[in-house]
């Protein structure tokens, strides 16, 4: 199998309800499920219309699964991670490799996130090799400091949309 600096597509084909089968150009195949997704992203809900998902075709030479007359697009790469994530056989996997998808970090980025080298990224991020449960955590860890900082942003923000005083802590002057 010939490996791939960036994934594209070679096939695309909508299989029942909301799932793709994807063939990539290094020749690995994938149904990806995009159940929820659909109904989940407000971006991704005019596909819920009747027949709407079945007009999926591949577009940009490969790059993207697009949907033209309701002008939405998915990066091979995303679906190449999601389809990743949905196949892993291990949950420690499928948790980093939904991670890498959902943050779009790029390799550099997402290693200094983790607290890992590069290399750890690249090597897991293909799946070939299951994700040590350590970088699972990292990666749920992560997460929730990123939500507690965005809490704390819109702690700090909301006094001043009203008219209030800041939260003690916060930092903010009234």
């Amino acid at each position: 199998m010939a490996s791939m600096k960036r994934p594209r597509l070679q096939a695309v084909q909508v299989t029942a309800g909301y799932r793709l089968a994807l063939t990539f150009i290094n020749g690995q195949q994938f149904t990806l499920d995009l159940t929820n997704d659909v109904a989940s992203y407000p971006g991704l809900r005019p596909l819920q219309r009747e027949g709407a998902f079945a007009d999926a075709q591949m577009g940009d030479d490969g790059w993207t699964v697009e949907w033209p007359e309701l002008d939405i697009q998915l990066g091979a790469d995303t679906l190449y991670l999601d389809a990743q994530a949905q196949a892993a056989t291990d949950e420690n996997t499928r948790i980093f490799i939904a991670w890498r998808a959902r943050t779009g970090l790029p390799l550099a980025q997402a290693a200094q996130a983790l607290g890992v080298s590069t290399r750890s990224i690249t090597r897991y991020s293909n799946a070939r090799e299951s994700t040590p449960r350590t970088l699972a955590l990292a990666c749920l860890g992560w997460d929730a400091l990123q939500h507690q900082a965005s809490n704390l942003r819109l702690a700090a923000e909301a006094p001043a949309l009203y008219g209030a005083s800041a939260p003690e802590g916060t930092g903010k002057k009234p």
